[in-house]
Formats: structure tokens, C-alpha cells, sequence
């Protein structure tokens, strides 16, 4: 900015000792000159950008701007000169968000007589009532910033009390200070007069979004089709007509009251352009992922809106069943150390019959996805032999980029059954080292033959070998294997190893 320009800024906004204080001009209330701009988090608080039409004096000048959101943050108020082009200073800020309404009237009345307007048999009257508690304590006393809390009022009427209101209250015209709605204020200092488009951003509470998949399964085909949605959340006591609209994607550090680190989530959004266009475009943003609805929205307070973001159809997938026999009660081994737990004969003995059912699919391309995709609720469905829809299972999943492989359980397998059973344990403290073998049986109803994948921990020591495997296995990593066993239909197979541990 020009030199001069600040000079002359700080010659309004700083009184000269001689002079005396400028003379405070008036100005109207600041007016949108625009649609707003939303950039959500995931994480309730976005960032919320207006242009607003001032018209302003040369010197210091009151500027009020209404229809702020109930959960503004005040210290992230910026209020700029877009251009650059002229010397703008924010002397003084104030932020009300104390709304009249009638709680808050009685409130101010509290002590006083006032009118209440009473309908009895189809005529009205008016009754004189002193309110002796009005019932209404400020979000500030006690709540987050922007709520209330609100109990019964007591009013006397002609000396008797009453819990309740005895009518409608009558109140005195409003004082000229009084916000309908959220309201900033601002003393600014401009070194010339006109207008001027300023642009106001801040942040704000009350604002969300995440995803959400709905998956139809054809297990005949092995395939899916997959629609994606991403779910905005509007709690933030404002309305954004026809808005812009940007989801953010990363993980985004924001220091909550206490001073602890809030916890930041990485989302992440996509969209596939077929067609009709791409509902929602994607690019890279600083050390996050930027997405933007195509389209402008209106988001009314309390409103839940979707908006169609990825569709993926005949994508292939594998239904897997997966045994995972050990079941550790964490509970009942809690304070246990490693070499206690190592030499504990009970410990790992507990056996779960159920069978897994998993879902496994890739985020390729290939497959007809490809594309990153945010953390949210997966619903599987199945038609019936009647063509329709049932629901089968649901799960989340965690932020996935492209080329991934989703795993999602969703629930267990009913006519498939396990049963681990140890069958040795041979503990040498003195050569310092354990033996000890299981008998994994399993056993299948279905009228057709299944792979169950038996996932095995070897959970007693980091320095294992298994020895004596009736099947053959993988190792998932050091501490688990895993063996794919065929079981017939209406049959049951048992594979048993033994696990050799050295210390």
C-alpha cells in the first residue's frame, strides 16, 4: 500500500493530542453485495467469506452488519478492501448475538409490571403481571456461545405467583441497541468517502460434512454398483442462499478452548464426470484437497442436504469369510505384563465360533472407481428372488486414496461354523521356550462349497516358528499367519499347527 495512504489512515484513526477525536460518522448498515462462499470442515466449523456494500465517510465511520451465524468465532473476523486499493482500519469490533426474542425480553424486564394479552371466551384482555423470574439465562453464563437455557418463569398477578405465563407479553418499543439478529459492529477509519465493496470472512461453528456410500450387491456377478454422497450439515442459526460451496480435504490443526490440539480428521471427496458433468471437482489446495460443488446451493439453518459425488457400477467384488478363533478378553487381561501373559496356559485358550463376512473391493480405475474417497458409512444391500432391495451389513471406512483395497466386515456368516480348541502346551522355562498346538475346526451348512481364510495370531512372543502346519500358510506379518482352507458344502475340515516359541 502507498505510504502516504497509511499515513493519512493513521492520522484519522489515532487523535491528536491538540485536535481532539474525530468526528464519528455515520454510516448505513453494510448489505450483501453478493452470494456468500463456504468452505466446510469435517469437524463442525467452516469458513464462511461475504462481500457487504458500505458506504463510507472520510474519517471514522459505525458500520453494523446482520445475519451472522449464532457460532462466529470474533477473533477470526477479517473485514478487507479486496482491491487494495483503499486504507481500511478496524478501530473497534463488537459482536452481539443476543437476538430479541421473548425470553430474552423478560429477561430484561425482570422486577417490572408489563401487560399480557389474555384470550378468554372468544374476547381479549389485558392483565397487569410483575415477572418475578423470567426464567431465561444467556448461553454465555452457561452454555457454548449462542444457546440458551430456559426454565419456567414465575409472574405475579394480583398477588398471587403462577409458574407460566398468564398471556402473550406485551412489551415497551425496542431500544435502539437492540440485535434481531447476530450482528458485527465495527468503528473503521478510511482515509476518503464513497463506497466500497469489502469483503468479510470468518470462522464459524455449526457447519459439517461427511460422506456416505449406499452399495448394491450382485452376488452372482461378484460385482457392485456404489453411489456416493456427500451429507452437509447446516446447525449454524443462518441461512446461505445460492452459496459457493468448497469442502475441504486434510488434516487441518485448530486449537480448541482448552488449548488442547483439535483433532483434525483427513477427508477427502471425489467426482466422477460421466456424462451429465461432474457434481463435484476436485484439485490440490496448499497440503490439502480442495472439492467444489458445481453448482450453487442454498443451505437453510437445520438443513440436511446430499449432493451425489461418485458413482462406481459393476465394480468387482469378492464376498470373503474370514475365522478369526482367538477370542482375548482385553478386560481380563488387563495389567498383565508380556513375560506373565507368555507363561499363562490360559491365556489365548477362549474360542469364537462366528465367522466373518467381508466385503472386498478395489478403488481402481479398472474397476470403475479410481478416485480418492472420504471416510464415511458403507450400506450394502442385495436384491431378493423377488427384485428386492434388503439391507445385509454396514461398516466405515477410514480416508482411502486411489488404487487401494476396501475390506469392510459386515456381519457373520450364519450356516458357517468354527471352533479352535488347544490341544497341547509344553512350557521349558529353563531352555526357554513354549510349545503350543490348536485344532481349528471348520464346518459349513451352505448347500455349496466356500473358502474360509483362518487368521491365526501368534500372540504369546516375538520369536516364533510354526511347525507341523496340516495346510498351507501366509504370513500376514511377523505375528500372523493365515491359512485359506476349501470346505466342502456340508462338510467341515480341521487344520491344526503347532506354534514353537523362543525367549
Amino acid at each position: 500500500m502507498d505510504p502516504s495512504l497509511l499515513l493519512a489512515l493513521f492520522t484519522l484513526a489515532v487523535p491528536h493530542p491538540t485536535s481532539g477525536p474525530p468526528a464519528v460518522q455515520a454510516a448505513p448498515q453494510a448489505t450483501p453485495a453478493g452470494a456468500p462462499a463456504l468452505t466446510i470442515y469435517n469437524g463442525d466449523f467452516a469458513v464462511v467469506r461475504e462481500l457487504l456494500a458500505l458506504e463510507l465517510a472520510a474519517g471514522v465511520n459505525e458500520v453494523t452488519a446482520a445475519g451472522m451465524t449464532t457460532s462466529l468465532e470474533p477473533d477470526s473476523v477479517m473485514l478487507r478492501d479486496p482491491s487494495g486499493t483503499r486504507a481500511l482500519q478496524v478501530l473497534e469490533q463488537d459482536y452481539r448475538n443476543d437476538p430479541v426474542s421473548q425470553e430474552l425480553l423478560l429477561s430484561l424486564f425482570e422486577g417490572r409490571t408489563i401487560p399480557f394479552l389474555v384470550v378468554r371466551d372468544g374476547g381479549e384482555q389485558r392483565v397487569q403481571g410483575r415477572i418475578v423470574r423470567s426464567g431465561f439465562v444467556s448461553g454465555q453464563q452457561g452454555g457454548r456461545p449462542g444457546t440458551v437455557a430456559y426454565s419456567q418463569p414465575i409472574i405475579e398477578v394480583d398477588g398471587e405467583l403462577r409458574f407460566g405465563l398468564p398471556g402473550q407479553p406485551l412489551f415497551p418499543s425496542l431500544a435502539d441497541d437492540t440485535v434481531l439478529q447476530p450482528t458485527l459492529r465495527w468503528t473503521l477509519a478510511t482515509d476518503r468517502a464513497g463506497p466500497l465493496t469489502a469483503e468479510l470472512s470468518y470462522l464459524t461453528g455449526g457447519l459439517d460434512w461427511e460422506a456416505d456410500y449406499n452399495v448394491v450387491l450382485d452376488a452372482r456377478a461378484g460385482t457392485l454398483d456404489l453411489v456416493g454422497w456427500i451429507t452437509m450439515v447446516n446447525q449454524s442459526g443462518k441461512v446461505f442462499r445460492d452459496a459457493r460451496v468448497k469442502l475441504m480435504a486434510g488434516d487441518v490443526n485448530k486449537v480448541v478452548e482448552d488449548g488442547a490440539a483439535w483433532d483434525g480428521r483427513m477427508i477427502r471427496a471425489s467426482a466422477e464426470g460421466r456424462m451429465l458433468g461432474a457434481p463435484v471437482t476436485e484439485k490440490t489446495f496448499d497440503e490439502f484437497h480442495l472439492y467444489t460443488l458445481a453448482r450453487s446451493t442454498t443451505l437453510h439453518d437445520q438443513e440436511t442436504k446430499q449432493v451425489e459425488f461418485v458413482r462406481g457400477q459393476g465394480v468387482p467384488c469378492k464376498t470373503l469369510y474370514v475365522y478369526d478363533g482367538a477370542a482375548i478378553d482385553p478386560r481380563r487381561w488387563n495389567g498383565w505384563n508380556a513375560a506373565a501373559l507368555r507363561s499363562n496356559p490360559d491365556y489365548g485358550s477362549e474360542s469364537n465360533p462366528k465367522v466373518a463376512v467381508m466385503r472386498e473391493f478395489q478403488n481402481s480405475e479398472a474397476s470403475g472407481l479410481g478416485l480418492p474417497l472420504p471416510a464415511g458409512t458403507v450400506r450394502f444391500s442385495t436384491r431378493d428372488a423377488d427384485g428386492q432391495l434388503e439391507f445385509v451389513g454396514e461398516n466405515r471406512i477410514d480416508h482411502t486414496p486411489k488404487d487401494e483395497t476396501l475390506r469392510l466386515y459386515t456381519g457373520n456368516a450364519f450356516d458357517l461354523v468354527g471352533e479352535r480348541v488347544r490341544t497341547a502346551f509344553s512350557l521349558d522355562e529353563d531352555d526357554e521356550q513354549l510349545d503350543e498346538s490348536f485344532a481349528i475346526t471348520l464346518r459349513n451348512h451352505k448347500l455349496q462349497a466356500v473358502e474360509i481364510r483362518v487368521v491365526e495370531h501368534l500372540y504369546r512372543w516375538r520369536n516364533c516358528e510354526v511347525v507341523q502346519p496340516s495346510h498351507e500358510f501366509v504370513r500376514s506379518d511377523s505375528e500372523t499367519i493365515e491359512f485359506r482352507v476349501n470346505v466342502p458344502a456340508g462338510g467341515e475340515v480341521t487344520v491344526r499347527y503347532t506354534a514353537h516359541y523362543t525367549w
